[in-house]
């Protein structure tokens, strides 16, 4: 008879931005174990509140699926001797499997044991797992308490451990198991009987836990946006923060609160950051899209004094608009451009100066780049006026205080100042993206801002050695990576980030010697984030392994060649594969010098030099109109010339000269596909 299994870990809160990982580690854990142990069951649901964890296991069977295994042992002529008697060997192997040797059986010149493993009971099995699901979850941090070497993310404080009705022993941490949970802080019970897994939610429920996160998210939502609806006004929504709030209260209520009108004074983002960043409330906006006096916000509790509460965060929000008042007027009475000398007293990196160095980088890192994709005379100026001022709003008491602020208040004081809108949008878009799915800077000037800042601050940490490990990226070399990579892509521009390394080294003092070396764990790097990017998108390995063995290739050429192979499909053309390997194969180790056509004997490979001859300038001018389509489309063409050259011509004829000719024959037919990357990818 299937069975119901929960197990609950109820701890002191738990960091909201940890819950969904965690609970996805559970639920995968769970399923995993009892795979392993060959317990079937149903499904398996994970729940999680601010003091818990839990996973409910459906339809668990009553033992395990016996299992019968076949082992393989030695030859016939080591497991017995010439008068057909078991040697050591065979006893010793029916031994281990807990056999009489004459349960052996013989097949192929082999012996071999069969053995039926018996069901376990679930009981047995899930006291087993149910600790190394506590020992197996992973966290940010992890902490210890008292005297104890157990290690949790926050001290465990009960366990409810029960298939049906029984009660399963475990012990974490001197915590015992039972069957008793604990309901909300202030409105449940501070203990109460799980009678079985099935009564687990509503049993919670009766006690002011909404433990159904899926359902807590509902309830929040509709929540807020039925007050939104009363007040006439439109919620400035973030996912991201529902996600939070949504691990910080076990039975939401939310409400509405106000603030002075004259605060709307502020710039939006002074007032939106203390919001949502510090409070976590969703500010609302009119109809319009102006922004309101009012903000929206979850209780951990019932409507019970609701007022008083509402009230408490009126009053916390409006310090926080005071010190957001105070900085503003107080950065204002200094233009960003006279906050140029601040700079010299923030440090960027130890050893690598301050910001005011880094600014001076910038301005010519801008011109090598600028000069590379070519951008216009407007857009020169623009770029070296935002880079001017680029980091002057770290100087000021509004981002010093706010720091989710950079970029932004440098925009809104750039155009208080009378900058230039472009200039203005420049400064937010430097920072651009700022992590996985957020948008892109959409000015020239501000993509080309972003893309130096980006490299400046990569290779600036790897010139110190500082190159990310495993899971180690304290300075977001990788998110910055992916950043230019994306910038890049959407851009189009068709530059070599070879050069702007280069300069970026020079700039930051990397002594000669050290640049080669640095400047191929920088290429490494960039490759591998493409490399990411591209199977992202489902493209294959083969195909990205391809064009990445072609270190000559801008991201330009990289993303044209990708779209190009992929709506071609080249790599699927076997015919096609099998000849250009078979070039590869020949002239992967040779350089191409010429072809002198006087010594072209054959008809076939002289078939094969005007064909080859035709193909490689039709490619090249493909090439350099940057017509991807028509550069993969022209190896195929040389198909035929290739498959007649390889049947009637002996290309390591005895003739050295002769032999030397037809390998740069093939050189030059193979360079059609060269263009692309390393042939033998694709086989």
């Amino acid at each position: 008879m299937a069975k119901d299994l929960l197990f609950e870990i109820g701890a002191e809160e738990i960091p909201a931005g940890f819950m969904p990982s965690i609970l996805q580690q559970l639920q995968d854990l769970t399923a995993q174990k009892l795979q392993d142990a060959h317990l079937p069951f149903g499904t398996v649901t994970t729940y999680g509140t601010p003091r818990r964890v839990a996973v409910l296991v459906k339809d668990l069977a009553d033992q395990s699926a016996d299992i019968s295994e076949r082992h393989k042992g030695p030859s016939v002529s080591i497991a017995y001797d010439a008068d057909g008697n078991a040697t050591k060997a065979a006893i010793g192997f029916a031994r281990g499997k807990g056999l009489d040797v004459a349960d052996l059986v013989v097949e192929d010149g082999y012996i071999f044991a069969e053995t039926t493993s018996k069901g376990v009971s679930a009981e047995d099995i899930v006291k087993e797992i149910l600790p190394q699901l506590i020992s197996g979850l992973n966290f940010p941090k992890s902490m210890h308490w008292g005297n104890l070497d157990d290690k949790f993310v926050r001290p465990v404080r009960w366990l409810v451990a029960l298939l049906d009705d029984q009660v399963i022993p475990v012990e974490f941490a001197t915590v015992q198991s039972g069957n008793v949970s604990r309901g909300h802080r202030f409105l449940g019970e501070s203990e109460f009987v799980i009678a079985n897994p099935a009564d687990y939610v509503a049993t919670l429920e009766k006690n002011f836990v909404m433990v159904d996160q899926n359902k807590r998210r509902e309830v929040i939502k509709e929540q807020l946006f039925a007050i939104a609806a009363e007040k006439n006004a439109d919620i400035v929504w973030d996912d991201d923060l529902l996600e939070e709030i949504l691990y910080l209260v076990e039975w939401p209520t939310a409400l509405c609160g106000g603030f002075e009108d004259s605060y709307l004074a502020l710039p939006d983002a002074a007032i939106i950051t203390p919001m949502k960043d510090h409070q976590r409330y969703f500010p609302l906006m009119s109809k319009d899209g102006k922004l309101l006096p009012m903000f929206l916000t979850v209780r951990n509790g019932n409507d019970k004094s609701i007022e008083v509460v509402q009230a408490g965060n009126e009053r916390v929000l409006r310090a926080r608009l005071d010190d957001a008042k105070f900085f503003f007027n107080e950065d204002r009475k200094k233009a960003l451009i006279d906050r140029e000398e601040g700079l010299t007293k923030i440090v960027f990196q130890e050893g690598l100066g301050n910001l005011a160095d880094k600014t001076k980088r910038l301005l010519e890192l801008g011109r090598v780049f600028g000069e590379a994709c070519e951008l216009d005379e407007d857009a020169a100026v623009e770029l070296e006026r935002a880079t001017l001022l680029a980091k002057t709003d770290l100087t000021t008491g509004m981002v010093t205080e706010f720091t989710e602020l950079q970029g932004v208040m440098g925009k809104e004081y750039a155009l208080l100042d009378g900058e230039s809108p472009e200039v203005a949008e420049a400064i937010f878009e430097q920072y651009l993206p700022r992590f996985a799915g957020d948008v892109l800077p959409k000015t020239d000037t501000g993509k080309v801002l972003s893309i130096i800042d980006k490299v400046d601050n990569i290779v600036a940490t790897f010139s110190r050695g500082l190159i990310p490990t495993g899971s180690q990226d304290p300075y977001a070399l990788r998110r910055q990576t992916i950043g230019i990579l994306n910038i890049l892509l959407e851009s189009k521009w068709n530059v070599n980030l070879g050069p702007i390394f280069v300069a970026a080294m020079n700039l930051l003092n990397v002594p000669a010697d050290k640049q080669a070396e640095l400047q191929g764990q920088l290429e490494e790097f960039f490759t591998l984030r493409l490399k990411n990017i591209y199977l992202d998108r489902q493209i294959p390995h083969h195909v990205i392994d391809l064009l990445l063995s072609n270190t000559a290739l801008s991201v330009a050429d990289a993303e044209g060649l990708a779209n190009a192979v992929m709506n071609n499909r080249i790599d699927e053309n076997v015919e096609l594969v099998q000849a250009y390997t078979r070039m590869y194969n020949l002239v992967k180790d040779v350089t191409y010098t010429g072809v002198d056509e006087s010594k072209l004997v054959e008809d076939a490979e002289k078939a094969l030099f005007a064909d080859a001859t035709k193909a490689a300038a039709v490619s090249q001018e493909a090439w350099d109109n940057m017509d991807y389509a028509g550069v993969v489309a022209v190896p195929a063409t040389l198909v035929d010339s290739i498959n007649k050259f390889f049947e009637d011509v002996m290309v390591m004829d005895k003739d050295e000269v002769i032999k030397a000719n037809r390998l740069q024959l093939v050189r030059l037919a193979y360079s059609v596909i060269a263009v692309i990357g390393d042939v033998s990818k694709l086989k």
